[in-house]
């Protein structure tokens, strides 16, 4: 054990509060359910199952339950305990099963991606009844395994106005319009998808746009914007890809790069199979920061020159980094399998050190700052 393993809660740099999602018994975990972290030390603020992925707006966060027949619940934070004192709003339907993603659109809805039902739902968030819900297209991918049907895993919203949703199972990213919500309404136009929609609500809506393809075998799991490009981390082929929006309004793959020095098609190959690449983030410097399971590193590009190349890996300070978050200084690194979040110091290259803390947290599976 390191002395950062064991680092008293005095030691611990200065960090911002945050809020871990994770696994409970549920899901194989040992979490109870959401914590929350002040100087380093963790506390269950909220008694959820499977609260693997969180979203923080204003007062209010939203967890989904990653289960079958999954659902989203939403709370608000207030007075001055730990997690400000979590108080549980509602629940509604997440509109499918295992529920891995959710995001707090400008529309004024929340945005769910179903990972086992490949479908995306849409709840208002003032509004919990109203929900709309779309049925990925029904395609495979060459992985029999991984990409046996649509597989949603992350849904960004787009610089003008739309909503991105990545589809792991058909190496696709499924552009969706919203309408009907609270907010204002996203741009859209009509699309030949076979995706089909539902909703409890005939004022919301999930209209289809357009389908964007990534390689196959890729199996697109996070994305990040920069400099207007949008960059989306490759689950099964251990690669990111650059993609560019051209004057049909299509996305375009400009450049890709693996998450390992060199790419000879005899070693990537093994390299690739042990790259399960998980979440992405772009600093305002174009340095791409990409956590990579299997091989328990922590991977940086650099695409400030408008490609994309591999400057270098280090460890993630844990086992199977699921997801991360940059504050001021430091990654905060969520390893699933090491029932703790890492601190990585950050350097001026934006290149992590090793580990200068270890925050005990059962199954972390996501970081989200306060």
């Amino acid at each position: 054990m390191s002395a950062a393993d064991d680092a008293p809660a005095s030691s611990l740099p200065a960090l911002p509060d945050f809020f871990v999602g994770s696994y409970t018994a549920t899901g194989g975990g040992t979490a109870t359910g959401i914590s929350f972290v002040r100087d380093g030390v963790a506390a269950t603020v909220a008694v959820v199952d499977d609260p693997s992925f969180l979203a923080v707006s204003g007062d209010r966060v939203y967890a989904v339950s990653e289960v079958v027949d999954g659902s989203v619940h939403a709370f608000r934070r207030h007075g001055d305990g730990p997690g400000h004192g979590l108080e549980h709003l509602w629940q509604a339907s997440a509109g499918g099963d295992a529920p891995c993603h959710v995001r707090v659109d400008a529309s004024g809805v929340l945005v769910l991606a179903n990972y086992t039902s490949g479908t995306v739902t849409a709840v208002s968030v003032d509004d919990p009844q109203a929900v709309a819900t779309v049925v990925l297209p029904d395609v495979t991918g060459p992985d029999e395994d991984r990409q046996d049907g649509p597989h949603a895993h992350q849904s960004t919203a787009t610089p003008w106005g739309t909503v991105l949703v990545a589809d792991l199972g058909g190496d696709a990213l499924h552009e969706f319009a919203v309408s009907g919500a609270s907010g204002a309404s996203s741009p859209g136009s009509s699309s030949s998808s076979s995706s089909s929609s539902s909703s409890s609500s005939s004022s919301l809506e999930l209209t289809p746009v357009r389908v964007h393809h990534v390689a196959p075998g890729a199996g697109p799991r996070h994305m990040a914007w920069y400099d207007g490009d949008l960059f989306v981390t490759g689950e099964l082929d251990g690669h990111v890809s650059r993609l560019r929006r051209d004057e049909n309004g299509a996305l375009r793959v400009v450049a890709t790069a693996p998450t390992w020095e060199g790419d000879e098609p005899a070693a990537a190959s093994a390299v690739a199979g042990a790259s399960l690449l998980s979440h992405i983030e772009v600093d305002e410097a174009g340095r791409v920061v990409v956590a990579v399971r299997g091989r328990d590193v922590i991977a940086v590009l650099d695409a400030s020159d408008g490609g994309l190349s591999f400057v270098g890996a280090v460890s993630c300070g844990g086992s199977w980094p699921r997801h991360f978050a940059q504050v001021p200084g430091f990654l905060l690194v969520a390893n699933e399998r090491s029932d703790a979040v890492a601190v990585l110091p950050v350097g001026e290259d934006g290149v992590p050190g090793a580990p200068v803390a270890q925050i005990a947290v059962g199954t972390p599976t996501c970081v989200v700052p306060v």
